[in-house]
């Protein structure tokens, strides 16, 4: 299972007081409503098996991924530099389609928002892994994107499920591969963060209906 320690994740939590898209429209981002759109789950689907990209994005440009979900939409933009295999792959899933109709599976509120399987299990990859070792004095702060992995995958270890930190600081040891951090509608994914309960699991379903690769 490519998830967070257990035990941080629960520590975290106490001390923090395939189907088709939905009909249903999502709020914009910076609408300030605080409200998500009632939909319902995706079917979950099989992971597949994808094929790692071979070559890193190209240089001199800047690729953000913006996810629209039943909650508004919010952009991560990718630090190629850091995470140069994770990143490219993250683009060619994203491109490919392959998290479109997914949900966030796991939300800690105070602690991070999980997303990026379509089994919905925490379990699913796209059947290959890149590692992008992260540095010694990385910080898992409020906004940043980085990618969960199982307990035994060596530090760095990447699939296709990412987190997003809604913790001020998760307090997570440098582990996890960072991909980027959010440049756009960190409230969005405040709002989702405050979804999910003491088992880790969202109260409501929050739908990603479609990433989006841009550069610059």
């Amino acid at each position: 299972m490519r998830a967070l320690p257990v035990v941080l994740a629960t520590l975290a939590f106490a001390t923090a007081g395939c189907g088709g898209e939905s009909d249903e429209t999502t709020e914009p981002v910076g609408s300030g409503s605080g409200e998500c759109a009632s939909v319902e789950a995706p079917e979950p689907r099989e992971p597949g098996s994808n094929e790692a990209p071979t070559e890193p994005l190209p240089a001199g440009k800047t690729y953000a991924l913006t996810l629209e979900t039943s909650c508004g939409s919010f952009t991560v933009t990718l630090d190629a530099a850091l995470a140069p295999n994770t990143s490219a792959s993250l683009v060619a899933l994203a491109r490919d389609g392959y998290f479109d109709d997914t949900i966030f599976h796991r939300v800690l509120p105070g602690f991070v928002i999980q997303g990026g399987d379509p089994t919905q299990t925490g379990s699913g990859g796209p059947g290959y892994s890149t590692v992008d070792v992260p540095p010694s004095d990385a910080a898992y702060t409020k906004g940043v994107v980085a990618m969960a992995k199982s307990p035994v995958e060596a530090p760095g270890t990447a699939g296709s499920q990412f987190f997003v930190v809604t913790a001020e600081d998760a307090g997570l040891p440098p582990e996890y591969a960072i991909v980027g951090e959010v440049t756009g509608g960190l409230n969005v994914v405040e709002r989702i963060g405050l979804l999910g309960d003491e088992n880790e699991q969202p109260t409501e379903p929050v739908v990603i209906h479609t990433v989006t690769v841009t550069e610059s």
